[in-house]
């Protein structure tokens, strides 16, 4: 919770690790709910109420835009981690192996941010040059159960980035950067592996396979599946996650979604 709540930017950026998940002794008997815990920001960083726009992959010829993007991305992976620390914090209650697990995914977007901060400082800008905004954080807290928590920031947010880093890697290969393309083509990857492990414990918590309106009907109001994937679709990435065809085609025919504009999404996950 301390990783949450804190304000410090070092806590933020670079926590330190936390204990063996594996030893029950680090975990506690009896756990409460605690679904109310937010994020702290440092005074220095500037939050926004909207989300800024996304260059154009044109414009990622220039180094400032580059920067701009991984600063968006950076952010996005410092939300993700603290939400899988929140949720596990939201479900005490759920098996202790998806929980240790929720840890395990929360030290994994925690490397992705460091990989974003390293290769940000590359292109001359750090954490907190531009303004953030907590678009996740103002949804995912409304997930009520495991299966609306999964629908939304796992299969949903993070199966979105599957397509996301796929076609950035692409954009940044395209203009030189190879560095960053690296950089995404194993953010896809070690991504596909928490698409899949949203997945199994969905489909742990619902008794039944993955269902299209079983996952359209778990996210939280008012979004929607076409919010919640990128163009084109990464059709062999959630294949590897484990999504089926059926589940694939009624995905790529969704048309998009938008949210009023105070709401809207930045790209990326």
């Amino acid at each position: 919770m301390y990783f949450i709540e804190s304000r410090d930017e070092r806590t933020k950026l670079q926590p330190v690790s936390p204990p063996n998940p594996r030893d029950a002794a680090h975990w506690s008997g009896a756990p409460s709910p605690r679904p109310d815990v937010r994020p702290g920001r440092p005074a220095a960083w500037r939050i926004e109420k909207k989300s800024a726009r996304t260059p154009r992959e044109g414009a990622l010829a220039h180094r400032e835009a580059r920067a701009r993007l991984f600063h968006t991305f950076a952010h996005h992976e410092l939300q993700a981690a603290e939400l899988f620390a929140w949720g596990i914090l939201a479900f005490p209650q759920t098996p202790l192996d998806f929980r240790i697990g929720l840890l395990q995914l929360c030290q994994s977007e925690l490397e992705h941010l460091a990989l974003y901060l390293e290769h940000m400082r590359v292109l001359g800008t750090r954490f907190g040059d531009h303004g953030i905004r907590d678009w996740f954080w103002e949804r995912v807290p409304a997930c009520a159960d495991p299966c609306s928590f999964l629908a939304f920031l796992g299969l949903g947010l993070e199966g979105a980035n599957l397509e996301h880093s796929h076609r950035f890697a692409h954009a940044f290969r395209g203009v030189g950067d190879k560095r960053g393309a690296q950089i995404l083509d194993r953010i896809e990857r070690e991504e596909t592996a928490h698409v899949a492990f949203a997945l199994k414990w969905f489909e742990h918590f619902t008794g039944e396979p993955l269902d299209y309106e079983r996952w359209r009907a778990a996210l939280p109001a008012p979004l929607s599946p076409g919010l919640l994937r990128g163009q084109p679709l990464n059709r062999a990435a959630r294949r590897r996650a484990g999504m089926g065809e059926h589940f694939l085609i009624r995905l790529e025919a969704e048309g998009p979604a938008h949210l009023p504009a105070a709401n809207a999404k930045g790209t990326g996950g």
